[in-house]
């Protein structure tokens, strides 16, 4: 059972997790998708074709929007060394690209340039640091309500939610009062990712998150979504399925696979006359979105770009590193789907309801809660090199 589709919880005053969570950022918006993509060194080699371009064929390389042309003037990102200078003057070598969550399970790279990105939103580059976690909300009709990722994610159109205001980890993105009170209740304090661990294995559709003061029941929703979470990150020791059902490559993939199928007998996914197995179905039947996760990560590789665009320029042959993240992404879906029954049987008893919280004085969340934190320190470079006015 989908847990879309499960009936709802023995109460119905669960509270919203926007008043559980209040700061939310809508998702960056790229408006072209050549400063994105799989392999780092092609956006590297994207990168050198834009700037060696110039006049026309510059502008139609970069693809300008309403929001972003190559007389654009855009300051720095934050924590980011990319240029300031207008694009059509634009030369030198390519931002590090960095790695990001561009599709449910899907990690990608990014050129961090201000200039190329239509709606990069500074406030979630300001607070995103190896301290941070993102949640992100997944609307469709199948699959995990949120995704927790370290990475800055540009899944869409779900709102994100970080669970620190500030970098280094200060401040929770909870409503004030709510670790206080969960304290009171539990006779225990919940650490901030605590609560977010229970928020990734109780969430509900709404998305609501029942509230217990059952410290047993606390603690294994807990235990559940730390697993989520680990899963979801990927973090420290690298997930495994157990031996002998570990899925390895039985024939050597093709320099450029074009078809994908998934033999559901022999639990084997054919990429052209490539093999991989042993591969679940519950990994091949994974939905996040709406979508299946392995199909979709297949196709955003293979699919044929438009001939004359910088997403034409792209690895020759399939990346030995794509082969390895497929064997894991095939395990990360395979141990998340053995989480869902858990996740189904997760029953709130004794709940913490909106109500009772209201009472408490947590809710309703003062709206400064809902914007983001003041959190600079320092200068940010604006266009042209001029300081920011902040």
């Amino acid at each position: 059972m989908d847990p879309r589709t499960m009936p709802s919880v023995t109460h119905d005053d669960a509270p919203p997790l926007a008043d559980l969570m209040p700061w939310s950022v809508a998702p960056p918006r790229l408006g072209r998708g050549w400063p994105a993509g799989p392999d780092a060194a092609s956006l590297t080699a994207r990168w050198d074709a834009f700037v060696k371009s110039e006049g026309p064929d510059r502008e139609a390389l970069f693809e300008p929007t309403r929001s972003r042309r190559l007389y654009s003037a855009v300051g720095q990102l934050p924590g980011r060394a990319g240029g300031t200078e207008k694009l059509v003057r634009a030369s030198g070598t390519c931002p590090e690209p960095v790695r990001i969550l561009y599709a449910p399970f899907d990690e990608q790279w990014l050129i961090p340039d201000h200039r190329l990105i239509d709606s990069a939103r500074p406030e979630l580059w300001r607070v995103a640091d190896e301290h941070q976690i993102f949640t992100v909300e997944t609307p469709g009709a199948s699959g995990p309500l949120l995704l927790a990722t370290s990475l800055l994610p540009l899944l869409r159109p779900g709102r994100i939610r970080p669970l620190f205001r500030r970098p280094g980890g200060e401040e929770p993105n909870l409503a004030p009062g709510l670790l206080d009170h969960l304290t009171g209740r539990l006779g225990r304090a919940p650490a901030p990712r605590d609560v977010l661990a229970w928020i990734l294995a109780a969430v509900r559709p709404g998305p609501s998150v029942p509230l217990t003061d059952d410290t047993e029941l606390w603690a294994h929703g807990v235990e559940l979504g730390h697993r989520i979470l680990w899963l979801s990150r990927r973090d420290g020791e690298r997930p495994k399925l157990p031996g002998g059902r570990r899925p390895y490559v039985r024939a050597p993939l093709p320099p450029r696979p074009l078809t994908l199928h998934y033999d559901r007998d022999e639990e084997t996914l054919h990429l052209d006359e490539g093999r991989i197995s042993p591969v679940p179905p519950e990994a091949w039947d994974y939905e996040a979105s709406g979508t299946r996760v392995l199909e979709q990560w297949f196709t955003t590789r293979t699919t044929e770009p438009t001939r004359g665009t910088l997403t034409a320029i792209r690895p020759a042959t399939w990346p030995q590193a794509w082969t390895s993240e497929l064997l894991e992404l095939i395990t990360v879906l395979a141990l998340r789907a053995e989480l869902r029954p858990q996740q189904e049987e997760l029953t709130v008893t004794s709940p913490i309801t909106t109500g009772e919280l209201r009472t408490a004085g947590v809710l309703p969340v003062p709206e400064s809660a809902r914007r983001p934190a003041s959190v600079l320190d320092h200068h940010e470079e604006g266009p042209e090199g001029q300081f920011a006015l902040i």
